[in-house]
């Protein structure tokens, strides 16, 4: 049974999309209707489409006549959501610490996904590591069992992307430096030390995305 094609704007805004967060359309970058149109084979109707479909989530700004121009993560955006990383993180590892019988299941989870970084770490692969890293980071919210902030949490999921990438493309080396960052994460949830834990994951995010990224 064939499968019918995604319908046109859907191409165009997925397309387009997955070139802002990987980096491939940095911020500033002018991107026309027609050449996206032109790329994919469609008319400029669907791709205009898209363009305000990525708008509305503040991804482009729509310039009459010329296209649209790809919006830069600012600093003031990144701190934000840097603080509310922290303050979820911690808040569901402190979950974790206060509740009862082992916490096997959560460890093996978040060990698996230290396992899968360090490929990406080893090959200096830093876009597939960024979204391992992301993975790692939302299961230690999924993990503390509130179903509000795990969505929330992945509501950040297209800005941490471009944020990693801003902060780690410039350094692959240190991609092991973080696997091994995360590793002391795990031992602290561990040890249900939620104090441990929260002080751990300030030096690591102001070490990857203040430091590095350049919000310091």
């Amino acid at each position: 049974m064939s499968v019918a094609p995604a319908p046109a704007a859907d191409r165009a805004y997925t397309w387009t999309k997955e070139r802002i967060l990987s980096g491939g359309l940095p911020g500033g970058h002018l991107l026309s209707e027609g050449d996206v149109a032109q790329v994919l084979g469609i008319s400029r109707t669907p791709v205009r489409e898209a363009f305000l479909r990525l708008q509305a989530e503040q991804l482009l700004t729509l310039i009459p006549k010329r296209g649209a121009v790809v919006v830069p993560v600012s600093p003031g955006e990144a701190e934000d959501v840097l603080e509310m990383r922290e303050a979820l993180e911690s808040a569901a590892v402190a979950r974790l610490a206060r509740r009862a019988g082992p916490l096997d299941e959560v460890l093996v989870t978040l060990r698996d996904a230290i396992a899968a970084q360090q490929p990406h770490a080893e090959t200096r692969d830093v876009p597939g590591f960024v979204v391992v890293d992301q993975l790692f980071h939302s299961a230690i919210v999924g993990a503390g069992g509130n179903a509000i902030a795990a969505r929330f949490y992945a509501s950040l999921a297209d800005r941490q992307r471009r944020m990693g990438l801003l902060a780690l493309e410039p350094r692959p080396e240190y991609l092991a430096v973080l696997v091994d960052e995360h590793q002391q994460l795990v031992d602290r949830i561990a040890a249900r030390d939620d104090t441990g834990f929260a002080a751990l994951l300030r030096q690591h995010l102001d070490a990857t995305h203040r430091a590095l990224g350049g919000l310091r």
